[in-house]
Parts: C-alpha cells; structure tokens; sequence
C-alpha cells in the first residue's frame, strides 16, 4: 500500500504526463477534452490543497484558460469562426461559456444532411449535457480554492445556457424532458434521447453554484438558476436513477458526496435526495459485484469507468468520518447512519481496482492505450480524490476536515 507521499508523487506524475502530452504545458497540439479536462482541474488544485504548491493552482488556471479558447470556439475544420456563443471577440473573453462547450471529439459533428450513425456519433463533436455539469463543477472549484467570484458567474453562464438548451416540454402537459447531445451551435439536437442521470446533475450542480455564488457574495452578477433547479427538482421526481454501471454507480456516490456537503449550507434540507441517492447506490454496487466482469482481463474492460467507481467509493470513507465526528446534524438521523454503514464493505472494491489500472502490464492493453488520457487523469484523480469531491473548505464556517 502507497504512502500519502507516494500516492501524491503518483498522481502528480501522471497529471504533468498528461500536461505535456496534450499541450498544455509543452508545444504540442492543444488536445482538449471537455470531461477529462473538468477532472484535470480538480486534480490539479487537489494537489496544491495537498502539497500548498502554488504551481499546481497556475495550472489548473492554465488548464481553465485552454479549454475555454479551444472548446468554447469553433474547430479548426470548421467554415464558421469564433465564439461559438456569436459574441465578439472582446464579450467572448469575458463571457467564454455564453455558448456552451464542444465536447473535444476528434471527428467534426453531423451535419444537417447526414444520416444518423450510431458508431460514428459517439466520435462526432457537438455539445454534451453531462461533460457541461463537469465542467461547471469544475470551474466552481476553482472558485471556491480561488476565492475569485468570475468562475462561478462563467460556471452559471454556462448552466443557463445548457438549461435553455437541453430542456424542453414534452407533449405531455406539466411534464419536461432534456436532449442528451447539441449541437456546436445548440440550434439542433443530435441524439434527441434524454440521459439517465442529466437532470439529476443538473439539479446537484445548479444547486451547487447558487450555493457558491451566496456564499462568495456575488449574488448580483451573473443569472441566477432559481428555474433550472426547479425545473431539474421536477423531472428528476419521475426519474428512474437505478444502475449497474460502474460509472454511473460512481456519479450517483460523487453526486450524494456533494448533497451532503450542500446540505451544511441550507440545500436539500429534507435528506430524501441524499437517502435516496445512498439506497440507490447501495442497490446498484451489490448487483454490478454480482454480475459485474471483475475477473476480466484488461482488454475486456474498460479502465475510466472503473475508475469512476473508484471515485464514487471513495467518499464512503469520508461519510464515516462525517459520522463519526458529529458535528453535521443530517448524519444524527439513524437511518441515513446505517445506510452509510451498509456501503463499507464495498471499500475494498476501491483498492483492487486501483491496483488493477496501476499495474503495468495491464496498461500495455489497447483498452488503456487507445484511452490513455482519460484514464490517466482517472486514475490521479482516484488517487487524491479531494480535489473533485470535497468543496473547498474556505467558504465552510464549520468545516475542518481533510480528505475523503
């Protein structure tokens, strides 16, 4: 088992791999990747949280500042030019999630005439709900470990505008629904299916940033969300979150991680979102161990959405911190305790996994290689999965705590 020093060093070495290999810290092509990109900020002030380096903070900066002027632009491929939001240069740079942001796929999106390829539409570019909740989340963090206000208003920006976008009234009276994949431009769906957990992110994030926003006293500039998280509140009432997937098993245990954090701060007073959440996970990770392909060998499995798994149990530990120090009164409830208490056997699920994607051997796989940047950045954040989970403890009047 690595030493604090060592799985830090670990990290941080494969966070500088990735910087150099993707542009952003050396001359080579800017590689930007809107998901993988959301997960390398949150690692990079990770490790300053972690070693006090204010190196780590400048490139998480850095990072913000790539994504922003490749993914919030048209591609290089593409006749149309600048913002994609249809500001100007000048608004543009102030405003640079006014217009959402590509997603960073390597093939450019369908075009009007196209038929639809199902293959093909998984490496075409376009805009993505869940990768814009990321990246909010991301730019939230930096936020709050920044104590500058301009990220979160870009973060609600971008919430605002992936709202108007991806949600819409059903045929149904009073009913709303959402389009899983835009456009660049978000003038047209391109997968008109909704995603199974996008509400639920978008109610948790846009919740998240109000939060934010009151917080940093900068409740007068930038939109407010009041009716996106209503809207996401009603839609997710309906909803059907259960799952066997590792990933989407990982989203849910990040998502109840950050529930209870919000509801420190006056959100989610009631505790059925985060009950909810626990007993929903608890369902799910039971019958992925079951059925799961955990004997596989790594060409048949896929690394980064283990890895998000890895992500979500790690939080279990940190429910039992919560616990056991008391000073958090949604955590008095006896119920909720033995819910949090039915998870810890899943922990070492964590370990193996971890150890699995770390061997060498098993990164020889074209299942690693060919995803090598994703799960690289997984990985780290798997490792210090502070920077993604825990809120900074800056902004918290009550809050003295470490890593989850």
């Amino acid at each position: 088992m690595l030493s604090q020093e060592e799985t830090i060093e670990m990290a941080s070495l494969l966070m500088m791999g990735f910087a150099e290999r993707t542009g952003l810290t050396s001359d080579r092509p800017k590689q930007r990747y809107l998901w993988t990109d959301a997960f390398a900020v949150c690692n990079f002030l990770g490790l300053a949280r972690l070693t006090g380096e204010r190196s780590y903070t400048d490139r998480a900066l850095q990072l913000v500042d790539q994504v922003h002027h490749v993914l919030g632009r048209y591609r290089a491929d593409d006749p149309r030019t600048g913002w994609i939001s249809g500001l100007g240069e000048r608004e543009g740079e102030s405003h640079p999630t006014r217009g959402g942001l590509r997603i960073g796929k390597k093939l450019p999106e369908r075009r009007p005439e196209d038929p639809f390829d199902q293959r093909l539409e998984w490496d075409r570019d376009g805009q993505y709900f869940h990768y814009l909740t990321k990246w909010m989340h991301a730019l939230d963090q930096v936020s709050t470990a920044t104590r500058d206000p301009r990220f979160n208003v870009w973060a609600r920006e971008l919430a605002e505008v992936a709202h108007a976008s991806f949600a819409y009234r059903s045929r149904k009276p009073g009913v709303r629904r959402m389009v899983w994949k835009m456009s660049t431009d978000l003038s047209r769906p391109l997968v008109p299916s909704m995603g199974q957990h996008d509400a639920l992110d978008g109610l948790i994030t846009c919740t998240q940033l109000e939060t934010t926003a009151s917080l940093l006293s900068s409740t007068s500039h930038g939109p407010s969300l009041k009716q996106a998280v209503a809207d996401f509140a009603t839609m997710i009432q309906a909803l059907d979150i259960r799952t066997e997937d590792p990933l989407g098993l990982g989203g849910l245990l990040s998502d109840a991680c950050r529930v209870a954090q919000l509801m420190a701060w006056g959100a989610f007073e009631d505790g059925t979102l985060l009950e909810r959440l626990l007993a929903v996970a608890q369902e799910g990770l039971v019958l992925s161990l079951r059925h799961g392909d955990w004997q596989q060998p790594a060409s048949r499995r896929l690394a980064f959405r283990e890895l998000g798994l890895v992500i979500g149990l790690s939080t279990i530990e940190w429910f039992q911190k919560e616990t056991e120090d008391g000073r958090r009164s949604v955590f008095a409830n006896a119920e909720l305790r033995a819910r949090i208490q039915s998870l810890v056997p899943h922990v070492a699920l964590r370990s193996a996994i971890v150890s699995f994607w770390s061997d060498a051997e098993h990164q020889q796989s074209r299942t690693w290689s060919e995803h090598r940047d994703i799960n690289e950045v997984m990985l780290a954040t798997s490792l210090i999965p502070e920077g993604f989970l825990i809120m900074s403890s800056d902004i918290d009047p009550t809050a003295d705590r470490g890593g989850c």
